[in-house]
Parts: C-alpha cells; sequence; structure tokens
C-alpha cells in the first residue's frame, strides 16, 4: 500500500476548481481528468512540463484520497460536517518503480457535493486563476469573495473584523502584524482581477459591498487545447 500525503498549496486548489467546472459543463458527477487536467494546466501555466504535470497530478491524488471537515457557527451552535469531496476514483500506477505514484484517471464526485455545485456554484474566471495562481491565499480570497459579494444585501454593507479574517485565511501566520501585510497583497492582486468587487479595508477590518461575481453567466464552457 502507497501513503499519499495532505493536498495543499495553490494546486489542489485550482485542480478543484477545474474539476467543479467540468462537472458543471458535463453535468456529471464522474470526470475524466487524465487529458483534460492536462490541458488544464497548460491554459494555467502557460506550458505542458512533464514535471508541473506530475505535481498537479500527484496534488490530485491526495485530494481524491482526502477526507474534509467542514464547521459552521449558527448563533451560538456549532455545526460539523465530515465529507469526501471524491467518493470513487479509478487509478492507475506509474511504471517507473522508483517513482511509484498513484494518479486518478476517473474521478467521482460524492453526490453530495455535486448536487451543491448545481444549486450553489459561482463560476470562477480561468484567466484570474491563472493570473493568482501562484498563491493559495489569492486562490481562497478570490474565490470567498466571488461567493460573498453578489450575497451581500443591497442596502448594508457586511463588515468583517480583523481577528475573523485572520481566523478564516490565516491561522497559522502567528501574530497579526505578520498576517495583516500577507493578506493585504493578496487582496490587491485579486482586485487587480476582480475589477467589480467592491471592498474596503482598513485598520478594524474589511467591509464588503454587494458585487456582481467575476463570471455573469451560470456556465461558461473552457475552451479545448
Amino acid at each position: 500500500m502507497l501513503e499519499v500525503g495532505l493536498p495543499w498549496g495553490a494546486k489542489p486548489r485550482l485542480i478543484l476548481a477545474h474539476l467543479n467546472a467540468e462537472a458543471l459543463r458535463q453535468d456529471s458527477p464522474v470526470i475524466e481528468v487524465e487529458s483534460s487536467l492536462s490541458a488544464f494546466v497548460k491554459r494555467i501555466r502557460g506550458f505542458q512540463h512533464g514535471r508541473e504535470i506530475r505535481a498537479f497530478k500527484e496534488q490530485l491524488s491526495r485530494l481524491a484520497a482526502a477526507s474534509v471537515r467542514l464547521a459552521t457557527f449558527h448563533g451560538n451552535r456549532a455545526f460539523q460536517v465530515n465529507a469526501h469531496v471524491v467518493t470513487a476514483f479509478d487509478l492507475w500506477l506509474q511504471k517507473d518503480e522508483r517513482q511509484r505514484v498513484l494518479w486518478p484517471s476517473t474521478i467521482q464526485l460524492s453526490l453530495e457535493y455535486f448536487n451543491s455545485l448545481r444549486e450553489h456554484a459561482v463560476p470562477l474566471n480561468e484567466a484570474d486563476l491563472a493570473a493568482l495562481a501562484h498563491s493559495a491565499l489569492a486562490l481562497d480570497l478570490y474565490a470567498w469573495l466571488a461567493q460573498r459579494l453578489h450575497r451581500v444585501s443591497p442596502n448594508r454593507a457586511a463588515f468583517i473584523q480583523w481577528p475573523a479574517l485572520k481566523q478564516q485565511f490565516g491561522p497559522d501566520y502567528g501574530l497579526m502584524k505578520n498576517f495583516k501585510p500577507k493578506f493585504r497583497a493578496a487582496l490587491t492582486q485579486v482586485l487587480s482581477r476582480y475589477k467589480a468587487a467592491l471592498v474596503e479595508i482598513d485598520g478594524s477590518g474589511m467591509r464588503l459591498h454587494n458585487s456582481p461575481p467575476p463570471v455573469t453567466k451560470r456556465l461558461v464552457s473552457l475552451p479545448r487545447s
């Protein structure tokens, strides 16, 4: 049995965005990833280097095997859900015995996750993902704003204090003074792409105003190469 580590960094975030888009485009929880992921990496990175493809496929294997734990708070009550984004996958083993890596060729999203995508997903701009692909924090912030801003009341801005922002986006940064510059830099990068986002930030926190999502259509066909 081969051990598979935890997904980390920007790559699994990009992969999940690709899986979401493919599932919605095909209207199916079963996704062929062997060729589609390679084409996606080429579009995102601008080239298709073998080592880069292998790194993405390794992170896909980690994501496919991962269990995701989500916790939310409603008033004074906490709710926790333990789930797998991927419930089944076909694996093939690299022939080189010195580099034994399991790569999914086909994956199946959990029905619960797929149904949630169909009901709630907000499409992301692939060009924006490519521009932000160097930063996991920027990708998280971009995806969060895409989901959050269009749900803000047009009559009342939403205000989020710095401690809440740090808890969500940077619990591993330690002191707040270490987190704020990183967050501000990532936000600047995100807003350079998501130009319709109406966001204000100051010493107390961030104020969100109702804004259109980065992609207004429900589903956008991605180019094929």
